[in-house]
């Protein structure tokens, strides 16, 4: 399975390679909402990308959640991540921090985050200072407004396929993806939400466990990758699936760029391309050098919302502007094999075969049958290196904001010990 896949990523790697040969100075063409067919493209191609302009989110929020942002760069709780690109290591040009429920992990391009707690009853959560209790609570706070606009978005996208398929659309001169960009959705009774008993997957595909926040400076950048295929400028964020999350999840993003009115959109610009002074988001259909690409750009506080398959039948990408920028990018990460309450049930079943009732210096194990102990290296390696490796050489950064994961950390160290034994 593993030299299937290999052999798959490598032929992509060449047709890649082929592309970007063939392309040379021609690059594949991209729309903007200045472009006259933006629209018709948005709503024949990219459907499952749902936007939501500032004014519709509500102004206490928008204020809640900035200052969140604004106080985590504060106390310096954003890092660039290390991480592993084919083989080769690299810091991330975007910080980040994972704030999420407790003992909840996210791995991404082989890197393992921890989140940092927000709020949650029934866990006790210190925080280093009230001011980063008081984000955590508002970014908590933002996801459960998302997990909402997300249900909501889902059913309105199930209805209108359902529209389409039964009735021929006769009025053309009505935009799809304008009414989506333009539509106030959000409903004062929130709580008026409900979801479908016989449809319980909509809820888990959009009950996001937590949120990785990012931050950029990009004239802080000295050097940042050009877009490749159709000339979109710099990217704060390569084209990429997000991975790591449950099949078929949305993903919901809050954008807070801090623009000035130094920075002014030009039309004339759009017209040629997509603005650089703005951030966009950039799409794409993977592996389709036929349809046109998305560049859609971002003001503070807009919001956008990748529903049901896009992240697999899509790429993303991040283009930077000039001004510094943050967003809470919401995901249901798969946690079957990602949280502590799972890696601590993994020990626990490991050291089942450890006979204990003697003296230490003469424990034993009770089974020498291959499968079993088999398992017990394979768990003993997955929390070697998967938890407390992980950890570890990202150093003391959550620190910063709680020191929750370090009696974790103990526990695993220690279940750690005991497997070493079982290994001698």
């Amino acid at each position: 399975g593993t030299m299937k896949r290999r052999a798959g990523e490598r032929e992509k790697e060449l047709k890649k390679k082929k592309l970007l040969e063939e392309l040379g100075e021609n690059r594949l063409p991209y729309l903007t909402p200045a472009n006259a067919d933006f629209h018709q493209l948005w709503k024949t191609k990219y459907s499952k990308l749902i936007f939501r302009k500032s004014d519709t989110v509500p102004e206490e929020l928008h204020q809640m959640v900035q200052e969140s942002f604004l106080t985590l760069r504060e106390h310096n709780c954003f890092f660039q991540d290390l991480v592993r690109i084919k083989g080769k290591d690299f810091l991330t040009p975007v910080s980040r921090i994972l704030i999420g429920n407790p003992g909840c992990t996210y791995k991404y391009l082989n890197t393992r985050l921890f989140t940092v707690p927000w709020p949650t009853e029934g866990y006790d959560i210190k925080y280093c200072s009230p001011q980063i209790h008081d984000a955590c609570k508002a970014l908590m706070s933002l996801n459960d407004y998302l997990h909402i606009e997300a249900v909501k978005a889902l059913q309105g996208h199930l209805f209108e396929t359902k529209e389409i398929k039964a009735t021929t659309v006769t009025d053309e001169g009505q935009s799809f993806a304008t009414s989506l960009m333009e539509q106030g959705s959000v409903s004062k009774d929130q709580s008026g939400v409900c979801v479908p008993e016989d449809d319980k997957s909509l809820k888990n595909r959009t009950s996001y466990n937590l949120t990785l926040l990012n931050y950029m400076d990009p004239l802080q950048m000295l050097y940042l990758k050009q877009e490749p295929y159709f000339g979109m400028g710099n990217m704060a964020v390569s084209w990429h699936h997000d991975e790591n999350l449950v099949e078929r999840s949305t993903v919901a993003v809050y954008n807070y760029s801090c623009e000035d009115s130094a920075i002014q959109e030009s039309n004339e610009q759009e017209l040629k391309g997509r603005d650089p002074a703005l951030w966009h988001v950039g799409l794409k259909v993977a592996w389709d050098i036929e349809t046109p690409g998305l560049a859609l750009p971002l003001h503070q506080g807009d919001i956008y919302l990748m529903l049901d398959d896009l992240n697999l039948t899509h790429q993303h990408c991040v283009l930077a502007g000039l001004s510094p920028r943050f967003s809470s990018t919401h995901r249901v990460a798969d946690s079957s094999r990602g949280t502590l309450e799972y890696i601590l049930g993994q020990c626990e079943l490991a050291l089942q075969n450890l006979q204990t009732d003697s003296d230490p210096m003469v424990w034993s194990l009770k089974s020498l049958e291959a499968a079993v102990v088999k398992q017990v290296e394979e768990i003993h390696n997955e929390v070697e290196f998967e938890w407390l490796r992980q950890f570890w050489f990202q150093g003391k950064r959550y620190l910063k904001c709680t020191d929750w994961w370090l009696k974790p950390m103990a526990k695993l160290e220690e279940f750690w010990r005991k497997l070493e034994i079982m290994v001698s």
